[in-house]
């Protein structure tokens, strides 16, 4: 494994995390309706999970997939279904008062940890990056060093978002158009929840 390997490897790993989807919604919806500690606390538990994705996928998880689909099946199906939870919640939650305190560190490190959990897909796009990326028998610290590599990447990206969305300027801003926010990204939830299921 060599320098340009992991460069390789966090270049295509930035590009996933800001790509639209679950992960980013529920980061930048946290951040805003409840603050910078509650947006930082579901990045890091987004980011612990995406990497253990990438140690999973190191060890094999994707062709354990691959060869029991069923497994694979049920796992896209909880996925949808807490997605689908997620998603009613801001709808239902769209008119309500902002309160500051409404999610705290935990529970949001929780939450961000199931969202990612809940999609297997993370360890196909892993496994599918890893093979591309890095040569063949690797020995342990090398596997150890991308995980570690992997978290440290997820936890300063989710750091500097959880910051500039929680500025007063965004928040204020979000307070704003609250309920334009909240239910667009109900329905962006939702549609990859579907997504998630009836996808390849």
């Amino acid at each position: 494994m060599s320098i340009e390997d992991l460069v390789a490897f966090n270049f295509a790993l930035v590009v996933a995390i800001v790509s639209p989807g679950p992960a980013l919604l529920v980061a930048i919806q946290t951040t805003l309706s409840s603050g910078r500690t509650a947006g930082m606390a579901t990045g890091y538990g987004l980011g612990l999970m995406a990497a253990t994705w990438t140690m999973l996928a190191l060890f094999g998880l994707e062709a354990i997939f691959r060869v029991v689909p069923w497994a694979y099946t049920t796992t896209k199906a909880i996925g949808m279904i807490y997605l689908f939870y997620i998603a009613w919640g801001m709808w239902a939650g769209a008119r309500e008062k902002v309160v500051p305190t409404r999610m705290t560190a935990r529970n949001s490190f929780v939450r961000g940890v199931l969202v990612n959990a809940l999609n297997p897909k993370s360890v196909l796009f892993a496994g599918a990056v890893l093979v591309v990326i890095f040569p063949e028998n690797m020995t342990i610290s090398e596997n150890a060093t991308i995980v570690l590599n992997h978290l440290v990447v997820e936890f300063i990206f989710y750091s500097i978002l959880a910051i500039c969305m929680g500025s007063q300027i965004a928040g204020d801003a979000y307070l704003g158009a609250k309920v334009f926010i909240d239910r667009t990204a109900s329905l962006i939830l939702g549609a990859l929840g579907l997504r998630l299921l009836v996808g390849e």
